[in-house]
């Protein structure tokens, strides 16, 4: 294939997992966080009572520079301008696989097959992060960055790997460290300089960044020590970081994936004949990346747990792991081309098993139901059928699976929040309410639903659940959250909502008062405080 060939079929592929399967979504996770900062930042007039934005988190990424330039030059809307760099970035990780497959001596047939099947995604129990994310945030598109960064680094173009990196770092460090630990290595031993120059040009961006935000709310700490408030909480809300609140199951299936893919690494070097030559650099990553993920989970638990560095929630190192998952779906696809291409048909289709598994089941160590079961292996089968026989065609199966896990395994990788109710709420709010108005969901407890109206009706939020993520960042604002979600289950009481400057209550229609709604539809009632 030329090199516009692979462009497009990267494209392409990043449109069918944008709009197909593993999808995107927009202000159900982490987006809730970001918009109102983007927001507050673009109008400065808004969401001025808004703690999210009083105290943002986004000193340390251009993430926030990025969007707002994109938002002013095109003059679309930040889901516009977020939903393009989460296409682009997811292209240019899925043309970084297809090279990482091309660089283990596959064909372009077979490496596209491969970059399909690592493109179904994969979530990562435990630190609770995914291969590719549904969400346009900073780590969204730092990850397909440095799978583009990985492929390079392979074909020996260090410079561009380091650029690729470097744009990584930029939008999110906690993700780009690791790869920047190993790409370091190489660099030294492969005496290769250059190719740290956009590294040290990302760091004085982000120091520029940062000095630039100073003044704009509490500034993270990183040699501080946690208060025993700050792990309550983070036990409480984010207890996905503390290892010690992991089931054994789940440690376990990192290990577990982590042995498959070292089985995989070493049959593709050991194939039927000549063994493949694997580069340095590619056993570096593959290897290397993983490894450092396994050594995440102790280092968490000696820094977090008994050292109490406050730096750790923060970073949250035990996001390595996802290299785990994302290299063992390379190495076992790969594997399985190898293995059908010496008419092992049963190890092929053993592999390419591997390869599907985790988009159906992304917890091995528990019981799988049939479904998911039959599908796997009817994929892996007809995969390895395909890529025994016609391997130039081999892509067009793994595609089929990009319908068939959604359709026929029963996959649904979130829930759809965005309703009419919730539209027309927000539209009321943003038309009739004062730009400061501050409004208060009592009873929503962990319901995404205070979220989505903070950011479709740009009205300041009292307090919601989701908001509660970032007690892991800034300690002021895990004690100020924490006030006001213990006013939040408390019982109603008006006069004390007046009093904390709240304007407006939102209410399921169930637990109506006795008084005039300024706002009612069939699932929310608003009251005015006052």
């Amino acid at each position: 294939m030329n090199r516009f060939a692979v462009a497009a079929c990267a494209l392409a592929l990043a449109l069918l997992t944008f709009f197909q399967f593993p999808g995107h979504t927009w202000l159900q996770q982490d987006t809730q966080i970001y918009v109102p900062i983007l927001e507050h930042q673009r109008d400065p007039t808004l969401l001025r009572n808004e703690i999210l934005a009083e105290q943002p988190h986004v000193a340390y990424t251009l993430y926030d520079e990025a969007a707002l330039f994109l938002r002013r030059a095109s003059g679309l809307d930040f889901r516009v301008v977020l939903a393009f760099q989460q296409i682009v970035t997811r292209a240019l990780g899925i043309w970084g696989l297809y090279m990482v497959a091309t660089a283990l001596g596959l064909a372009a047939g077979p490496s596209t097959l491969v970059a399909a099947i690592c493109s179904l995604g994969a979530a990562i129990p435990g630190p609770q992060v995914l291969t590719f994310e549904y969400e346009p945030t900073p780590r969204a598109f730092a990850v397909p960055l440095l799978m583009c960064a990985t492929g390079l680094a392979a074909r020996k173009r260090y410079v561009p790997a380091g650029i690729a990196a470097a744009a990584a770092f930029l939008y999110h460090p906690p993700t780009a460290l690791p790869f920047w630990a190993v790409f370091i290595a190489i660099l030294i031993v492969r005496r290769e300089r250059r190719a740290l120059v956009p590294l040290a040009a990302a760091v004085v961006l982000l120091l520029i960044a940062a000095w630039t935000q100073a003044g704009s709310g509490e500034s993270q700490t990183f040699l501080a020590r946690l208060s025993p408030l700050q792990e309550q909480l983070q036990h409480m809300r984010t207890a996905y970081v503390w290892i010690s609140t992991w089931p054994r199951s789940q440690i376990l299936h990192h290990v577990i994936l982590f042995a498959a893919a070292l089985a995989a690494f070493t049959r593709i070097r050991r194939p039927e004949g000549p063994g493949i030559n694997v580069s340095f650099e590619l056993r570096m990553f593959l290897l290397g990346l993983p490894l450092l993920g396994l050594a995440a989970m102790p280092a968490s638990w000696l820094l977090l747990e008994h050292w109490h560095w406050a730096l750790v929630p923060q970073v949250q190192p035990m996001r390595i792991l996802l290299f785990v998952a994302l290299w063992m779906q390379l190495l076992t696809a790969a594997a399985g081309v190898y293995a059908a291409n010496c008419r092992r048909p049963f190890e092929a289709v053993a592999w390419f098993a591997l390869a599907y598994l985790l988009p159906l089941d992304p917890l091995v160590t528990k019981p799988l139901p049939w479904r998911p079961i039959a599908l796997v292996l009817l994929l892996a089968a007809a995969t390895a059928a395909a890529a025994a026989r016609i391997p130039r065609f081999s892509p067009a199966v793994a595609l089929a699976a990009f319908f068939a896990i959604p359709l026929l395994g029963g996959v649904v990788n979130y829930p759809h929040l965005h309703t009419p109710e919730i539209a027309q709420l927000s539209q009321w709010a943003r038309t009739s309410t004062p730009k400061d108005a501050v409004f208060l969901f009592p009873g929503a407890g962990h319901a995404l639903d205070p979220g989505i109206f903070r950011s479709e009706a740009l009205r300041a939020v009292y307090v919601d659940w989701k908001g509660g993520g970032q007690v892991n960042y800034l300690r002021d604002f895990a004690e100020q959250w924490w006030f006001r979600w213990q006013q939040n289950i408390a019982p109603p009481d008006l006069p004390r909502y007046d009093a904390l400057g709240i304007a407006y209550i939102v209410l399921r229609p169930p637990d109506r008062l006795p008084r005039p709604a300024a706002f009612e539809n069939a699932k929310y009632v608003a009251y005015s405080v006052r």
